[in-house]
């Protein structure tokens, strides 16, 4: 049995043992910590840490990530709610998630079950998601947002980039992919591609988070062309959540230039 057929076999068996635990990475927003967006993890038996980007197609292919998907935002929920009550956890929606028939109902139930206010929710979602379906994927993001969660579009400009799903989609954040920050300083087409979408999203009523800030330069760069928040190992690793209560008091405001 090769590598891949082994994850797969061993996927379902993660959720029994409980081998999926969560990181979480902050999101800065000025001098303050905004919150912090979820990282699902799998540290296997044998294979140790497996990037998501190896099982998570795996576990849409067989039809697992709406389990893992409620986990997800069950965990990241119960931690956040020990944390200061302006902070927001962000969480992923797979696009096997986000055409389950009752994911509407499951958010909901799990926030009500946990006690966790809807408002310091962000659901991050990818330009994927909205391929297909496109009336009920209007109707699902109307909802959430009656429902007073927050939506992101995630990975923007990496994908489809179809400038109609800002004009037809209620987002409330655009996140620049890492790809466009890497090399923020050196590059004058991602300096100009970036300065647009933060211009685009601020026309539209919508804020930005620049992913994969690394370097000061490319913080003082992006908050000066007024990008909303930031996130990347500058600001801080992903960490445990036990790790993200000690972070959150020693955070460093002059951290930002």
């Amino acid at each position: 049995m090769d590598d891949h057929q082994t994850l797969r076999r061993d996927l379902r068996l993660a959720l029994k043992r409980k081998e999926l635990f969560l990181e979480y990475q902050p999101i800065v927003a000025g001098r303050s910590i905004a919150g912090y967006e979820a990282l699902l993890r799998w540290r296997h038996p044998v294979f140790g840490l497996v990037p998501p980007v190896t099982f998570i197609p795996i576990a849409e292919a067989d039809g697992l990530m709406p389990e893992i998907g409620v986990l997800a935002l069950r965990q990241a929920c119960t931690d956040a709610l020990n944390w200061p009550q302006h902070q927001s956890i962000a969480v992923n929606l797979s696009p096997a998630q986000f055409l389950s028939a009752d994911l509407t109902d499951s958010i909901s139930q799990t926030l009500d079950a946990i006690g966790f206010p809807a408002e310091r929710l962000i659901l991050e979602i990818t330009e994927s998601v909205l391929l297909e379906r496109t009336i009920n994927n209007l109707d699902i993001l109307n909802i959430l947002k009656l429902l007073g969660i927050r939506i992101a579009l995630d990975d923007f400009g990496t994908e489809y980039s179809s400038l109609s799903y800002l004009k037809n989609f209620p987002f409330d954040y655009i996140k620049i992919d890492k790809y466009f920050i890497s090399d923020l300083i050196e590059n004058e087409n991602s300096r100009t591609i970036v300065d647009f979408v933060i211009g685009l999203a601020h026309g539209l009523g919508m804020a930005v988070t620049a992913e994969g800030v690394e370097t000061e330069q490319q913080a003082r760069w992006l908050i000066e062309k007024g990008c909303d928040h930031l996130q990347g190992y500058f600001f801080g690793r992903p960490m445990g959540a036990a790790a993200v209560e000690s972070f959150n008091g020693i955070w460093d405001k002059n951290r930002v230039p």
